[in-house]
């Protein structure tokens, strides 16, 4: 299976898999349709699924337009946000597996940023520098996490913590191009951290010369992005906690103004 990476609206990411043996693909939540369209149409690919992770605009936008050129495609979401994702065929739950191009993903569970938000974990891309692959939609970013819209705190740090203990070697899809500000921000929370400095740095380089930082990797997460980095003293002294559920409050709090 082979991932894509296609921009979308100001800075969103939308990701296609494909399985170039079989000329089909399914796509990581579609913020539109047009870029998806014009990716099958240069390969000559059917899609057969589309995998959402929450129900915001920006990762839905494209459902329906996408559904009428692939009325019988599986448009996969989470149970909790039914009657939100249009045109949602399965409801999923925590642990659920599902068939993608090929290769089997895992659902997860991760509210926080919404209370129906999923992620999907492969656990073997064939293909891939990583050994797997997440998508996380807007859960876990590279440097940093989601908002809490209609979560808690409590359940962002479930979430993460779940997506934490994933191999070092998975590679970190999210849904938005947000790392340099992340990382910003985190060095106003971990200021010594060397290799935070370090990917500072190569992020800064990399978006001058116009290049995505997407994939990131879990072992990089781990790290250099705070909100994974919550049991670290050098982040609970910043934000004067060492409860990790209040340090990720507090952290999310402090971006929020940022």
């Amino acid at each position: 299976m082979r991932i894509d990476c296609l921009p979308a609206l100001q800075d969103n990411y939308i990701f296609l898999l494909v399985d170039p043996e079989q000329h089909e693909a399914a796509v990581v939540d579609p913020a539109e349709a047009e870029p998806v369209l014009a990716a099958l149409n240069a390969e000559g690919l059917t899609l057969t699924a589309i995998l959402n992770t929450h129900h915001h605009g920006d990762h839905v936008g494209g459902n329906r337009q996408l559904l009428q050129h692939f009325p019988t495609m599986t448009v996969y979401a989470s149970a909790v946000d039914r009657d939100r994702i249009p045109g949602q065929t399965v409801l999923l739950q925590a642990g659920d597996r599902i068939q993608v191009c090929g290769q089997t993903a895992e659902v997860f569970f991760v509210p926080g940023h919404t209370r129906g938000h999923v992620a999907y974990y492969f656990e073997q891309v064939a293909g891939a520098e990583a050994r797997g692959a997440l998508f996380c939609g807007d859960t876990l970013f590279a440097g940093g996490c989601g908002r809490l819209f209609e979560g808690t705190p409590a359940q962002m740090l479930d979430s993460l913590q779940q997506l934490r203990s994933l191999p070092d070697d998975t590679a970190v899809y999210c849904a938005h191009e947000y790392t340099l500000n992340n990382l910003r921000f985190a060095l106003t929370v971990d200021p010594d951290n060397l290799e935070l400095r370090e990917r500072y740095q190569a992020v800064a380089i990399a978006r001058q010369q116009g290049l995505a930082t997407i994939p990131s990797r879990i072992d990089l997460e781990k790290a250099t992005n705070p909100f994974l980095r919550w049991d670290q003293p050098a982040v609970q002294a910043t934000v004067h906690s060492i409860n990790p559920v209040q340090t990720l409050a507090r952290l999310r709090g402090l971006k929020d103004q940022f």
